[in-house]
């Protein structure tokens, strides 16, 4: 983990809630299911914890990895504060501290994308280590189209960092990726549909895009 995150947790207010795409996935894809405590979810790079606490509270057995102590410990006051629990650890997700087809589902609400495009495999490999057969993956991620893209100190092809502007300004290493790229990052799962959902700022003047995927093992 870059040691900016640590730093911005520790500063930085943080967002309460999850995006719409995160509660589309789990509300298509899990709402119905009988038990939903039988249900376990991964919330992988968890930061404060919004998504894990929607899924928490929704009733879902879920677990939580990030490398900030800092997020980790404010995302288990917040469970704490409304008698809910999670499973939540601090460490790096290359390497999950979880046994193979372990869970029914996980996502990555925009995080592994703060990596080099090895670690990035790393991550994705270990979620699919992680998840059931047929267990399914949510992943956010920057398109090349994004405000910032080009910006700053290019480390590796379309990875950069001391990005000077766009939403993610001050936030270390970031990789934009292709849509080509990230099909290959994903090879090894038998299904997958790939979004793209973008919204202008600055009276249109300026766009923040991203790729929203699902796949399955």
């Amino acid at each position: 983990m870059d040691p900016i995150w640590e730093k911005k947790f520790q500063t930085e207010e943080w967002g309460k809630y999850p995006p719409e795409y995160v509660i589309r996935f789990v509300a298509r894809n899990f709402y119905g299911c009988p038990a939903r405590k039988d249900v376990r979810l991964l919330d992988a790079g968890c930061g404060p914890g919004s998504c894990t606490w929607y899924m928490a509270r929704e009733g879902f057995q879920v677990a939580g990895i990030d490398g900030s102590p800092t997020a980790i410990g404010r995302a288990n006051e917040r469970l704490r504060a409304e008698n809910l629990s999670a499973d939540l650890r601090v460490g790096d997700y290359v390497v999950l501290p979880w046994p193979d087809e372990f869970f029914h589902a996980a996502i990555d609400n925009a995080s592994f994308y703060s990596n080099l495009c090895a670690d990035w495999q790393l991550a994705v490999d270990e979620v699919h280590r992680v998840l059931k057969p047929g267990g399914i993956f949510l992943t956010a991620s920057f398109t090349v189209n994004c405000w910032g893209y080009g910006t700053g100190r290019e480390v590796e092809a379309g990875t950069f960092t001391d990005i000077p502007e766009g939403p993610l300004y001050g936030s270390g290493l970031a990789h934009f990726v292709t849509e080509s790229e990230l099909r290959h990052l994903l090879r090894r799962f038998r299904r997958l549909d790939v979004e793209r959902e973008s919204r202008t700022v600055g009276n249109q003047t300026r766009t923040v895009e991203m790729w929203i995927a699902t796949a399955a093992k």
